[in-house]
């Protein structure tokens, strides 16, 4: 048989495969991602804050700066929105590495709306 004849006989079956990967589709959706989370103290120098903000976040010195500002101010900032192992592996690093340090500085996470 003539390949094109083959793919136009299967082609009444395609229809009925499309109604299938329609129902499955929505089982795909993203999985939820998280909200990573500095908390204010009364302890923990704006300076360490910054130096964690560059070192575990990615971020340069004038975006670490806003952020700390912000926790500063508002109590609590959102430092960056990952998958949630990722999410975990950060306040894991912030939490460890402010221990060592003998800040009490806070990290959580929180998943996102």
């Amino acid at each position: 048989m003539h390949r094109d004849a083959f793919m136009m006989a299967d082609r009444p079956e395609d229809d009925g495969d499309t109604s299938i990967l329609t129902a499955t589709k929505p089982k795909t959706k993203r999985p939820p991602l998280y909200k990573v989370l500095l908390l204010n103290d009364d302890f923990t120098p704006m300076e360490f804050v910054v130096h964690v903000l560059e070192r575990f976040f990615g971020l340069n010195h004038a975006q670490a700066f806003e952020i700390m500002l912000t926790v500063h101010k508002k109590g609590v900032a959102v430092v960056g929105v990952f998958s949630h192992e990722i999410a975990e592996t950060k306040v894991a690093q912030v939490m460890d590495f402010a221990r060592r340090h003998q800040h009490p500085l806070q990290c959580t996470m929180e998943k996102e709306d």
